[in-house]
């Protein structure tokens, strides 16, 4: 298994056990893909949620950027809904699972088509 398959069955393990969610695998791994080598540096792999300037930039560089949206304050209000769901207290917040559950949040999974 490669690394990259590794990281997206750990991803998935994080969205049925902490998210309580059933993935779709298709959608994952583009999404994980999509984030580039960001997946395999031990810094970049995660979101800093408690961190006002990393959530400002999921916002601009995901949502409005990759995923198109306009900003509003429906954005930021979702990044917070996705955190709630993922945990506040869980310290590991995968960027490829936040990104994952704001694709699906937002109805736009065909960025990735």
């Amino acid at each position: 298994m490669s690394k990259r398959d590794e990281l997206i069955a750990k991803y998935a393990d994080d969205l049925r056990n902490k998210c309580k969610m059933d993935p779709d695998m298709d959608l994952l791994r583009k999404v994980t893909i999509g984030c580039g080598p960001a997946i395999y540096n031990a810094d970049a792999e995660t979101v800093a949620a408690s961190q006002p300037d990393e959530l400002e930039t999921v916002k601009k560089n995901f949502l409005m950027k990759k995923l198109g949206l306009a900003d509003s304050p429906a954005l930021m209000e979702a990044i917070n809904a996705v955190v709630e769901i993922y945990g506040r207290s869980e310290r590991n917040k995968y960027r490829a699972v936040v990104y994952y559950m704001l694709t699906k949040h937002f109805g736009k999974e065909a960025v990735y088509g």
